[in-house]
């Protein structure tokens, strides 16, 4: 507190808050803990941000017009399936996973058995919930490098989905990735099979992987 000129006490003013954007060069990382993370993503609803095993933050980058509808192409028809088939919940690329490894992760679209789901506490499942999705998918946007994407899906299938999909419509390629086995390619198929993971559901590519 500060003093006037008869010796009162006067508030001393506050400086105003303001948001200020911070940019993270390439090769420069920032590292959090579990629940840092947590509230830096609530504190930045409009940033897509995700989270290594090692902590260190990784924020991607905002899907353009094409991919946007790419990816509600995708999550529609998954759900669609889901609904009907009603053995799992489906999810979008809004929903973030803790991983067995420590890793935070929001595929493009995923899904999970509901006996796995509802055996959650509540309160887990409104957070990050600490579990590894049946089935995940990644859609290549032009920002996205091949490499990168590869690594995340091999992290998937070692934390525990039984199925995943990479699909690169810059190339015309799907990469299938199964546990104990090498990614399978398919150049240009017209459609997925969801195999026992996802039985009955078939994915038709149109607009996703070519128009």
């Amino acid at each position: 507190m500060n003093r006037d000129a008869a010796g009162r006490l006067a508030p001393t003013r506050r400086r105003s808050r303001r948001a200020i954007p911070l940019a993270v060069p390439e090769g420069v990382r920032l590292r959090t803990s579990a629940s840092d993370f947590w509230e830096l993503c609530r504190s930045n609803p409009d940033l897509r941000l995700e989270r290594s095993a090692r902590g260190v933050v990784e924020i991607m980058s905002p899907a353009g017009g094409n991919a946007g509808i790419r990816n509600a192409l995708l999550t529609s028809r998954l759900v669609v399936w889901a609904l009907d088939d009603g053995s799992g919940r489906p999810f979008d690329s809004s929903a973030g996973f803790t991983l067995p490894n420590g890793s935070v992760h929001a595929p493009d679209a995923s899904w999970i058995e509901s006996r796995r789901w509802n055996a959650l506490p509540t309160e887990q499942k409104e957070r990050f919930a600490p579990i590894c999705p049946d089935f995940a998918a990644e859609i290549r946007s032009r920002s996205d490098r091949l490499p990168k994407l590869r690594e995340k899906m091999a992290e998937y299938i070692a934390q525990g989905v039984r199925l995943g999909w990479l699909i690169d419509p810059k190339s015309g390629a799907v990469e299938i990735s199964r546990p104990g086995r090498p990614p399978e390619v398919l150049k240009r198929p017209a459609s997925l099979d969801g195999e026992n993971v996802l039985p009955g559901f078939v994915l038709d590519l149109k607009g996703i992987l070519f128009d």
